[in-house]
């Protein structure tokens, strides 16, 4: 796969962005199904809460970390569509083979398969996408693939809901060699098989684009790619810019799983829900608040960057912090399901500005071939912190604090507003050291 001379053609590179979209929607539906099913996981398994939210964050995330840096290593210099093909087939042969789970720990363990093929995917795909667009258009491109992580856990709620109640009525799923399965694992692997033929359409149809921006220093390496020393000592060099990027969008993307990691329970515990019913209603919350919240917060990073602000993504994650402030701290406390619903898809909207906003961040922050190990180290950080935390954080206070599985909507409340006002104000204090790491390398790129 030959690499495009230059930028693609427009209509080419939105194609790009649709099928890597496509990927990202994917993931979330084989990431997040697992959040509709809590009820006969937890029957079938026996386990707590706090088991499960180890389930739902820590064993996804600790491969995701572990693998995101070799494989974005290679995509800093390698073949970026084959490499994301390739994750692509290993996250959903492994979220079918959470269908063949018969304790906690084998549910553990195919759950760290989803997680090492999906550490492949973001890291690469921004790669992508940053050689494809203009810095000014950056953000909605970037937006565009990130709705694809609302439009998937938006559908694995409704979907999900709806292929676990009409396998309830078939009694289960009957595979070959394999037998009947329970329709909490049927759906693992009628939700999961499907990407393998996604993958192959990825690999035979996206082309490279040309890598921009490369400055070469002299010694060939930046042409050849960086090092993980390198990345950790440019990283070293900017250490103010990285922790506000880090911790404020890390602390953001917390309240934002702890939000999509809890809702169904919410929703089934305090209203008396059914999987599909709570996955219908969550659903279409998610495919309407959050899909809307990460466009729009894509257009804000554009707005302020033709604006000549170089601290666009900083400035757009401020507004989704003090937004979701006020929803997230009201929505546990409604007495009924349409109030409760209204004000969570406010919290939905401006809990979704962290998705575009930090991946723009990201592409301004550190050199064309070391773009995606700085994003890779994102991830382990927002994964272990913000996934992690946020699932288990939820958890604790319920398990722990509370001591009543129906108050989960309280700890969600809790865990979201201190996330949300940390993480505004770690991003404000490091407006003045983006804008400097972004002005050096715009003129870097310029010289």
């Amino acid at each position: 796969m030959a690499a495009a001379a230059g930028r693609p053609s427009s209509a080419y590179a939105w194609y790009t962005v649709s099928l890597c979209m496509v990927a990202y929607i994917l993931s979330f539906v084989d990431r997040q199904i697992i959040a509709l099913l809590i009820v006969p996981i937890q029957a079938d398994l026996q386990i707590t809460d706090t088991q499960f939210s180890l389930l739902i964050g820590f064993a996804f995330a600790l491969f995701y970390a572990i693998m995101g840096l070799p494989l974005a290593r290679w995509a800093d210099v390698g073949p970026r569509p084959f490499i994301i093909s390739a994750g692509m087939t290993v996250w959903s042969i492994a979220t079918a083979m959470c269908g063949l789970a018969q304790t906690f720990w084998q549910l553990f363990l195919a759950r760290i398969g989803v997680g090492v093929g999906e550490a492949a995917l973001s890291p690469t795909a921004y790669s992508i996408i940053t050689d494809s667009f203009p810095k000014s258009r950056l953000g909605l491109a970037l937006g565009v693939y990130s709705m694809g992580a609302f439009l998937g856990s938006g559908l694995a709620f409704i979907v999900g809901g709806g292929v676990v109640e009409w396998l309830e009525g078939l009694g289960g799923l009957s595979l070959p060699i394999i037998g009947t399965v329970k329709p909490w694992q049927g759906a693992f692997f009628i939700v999961g098989l499907p990407g393998v033929l996604v993958a192959l359409v990825f690999y035979l149809t996206v082309r490279d684009p040309e890598r921009t921006g490369v400055v070469d220093a002299g010694d060939g390496r930046s042409r050849k790619g960086y090092t993980i020393r390198q990345v950790l000592r440019y990283i070293r060099g900017h250490r103010a810019t990285f922790t506000a990027h880090f911790l404020g969008f890390g602390l953001l993307s917390l309240k934002l799983f702890a939000l999509l990691s809890w809702a169904p329970a919410y929703l089934q515990r305090v209203f008396d829900l059914s999987q599909g019913e709570a996955g219908l209603y969550l659903g279409v919350v998610v495919l309407l608040a959050n899909t809307a919240g990460v466009l729009s917060s894509g257009w804000l990073v554009d707005f302020f960057t033709r604006r000549g602000h170089g601290d666009a993504p900083l400035r757009a994650g401020i507004v989704g912090s003090i937004g979701v402030l006020i929803p997230a701290a009201l929505f546990s406390s409604m007495s009924d399901l349409p109030g409760a619903l209204a004000v969570l898809a406010v919290a939905f909207y401006f809990a979704s500005f962290p998705m575009a906003t930090s991946a723009a961040g990201l592409q301004l922050m550190a050199p064309n071939r070391m773009r995606a190990q700085v994003t890779a180290l994102f991830f382990v950080f927002m994964n272990l912190f913000g996934i992690t935390g946020g699932a288990t954080l939820v958890a604790l206070l319920t398990d722990f604090v509370f001591e009543d599985v129906n108050a989960v909507g309280y700890s969600m409340s809790i865990v979201c507003t201190v996330a949300a006002a940390l993480g505004g104000l770690i991003l404000a204090w490091g407006l003045k050291y983006f804008r400097a790491t972004e002005q050096m390398l715009a003129a870097e790129a310029a010289a």
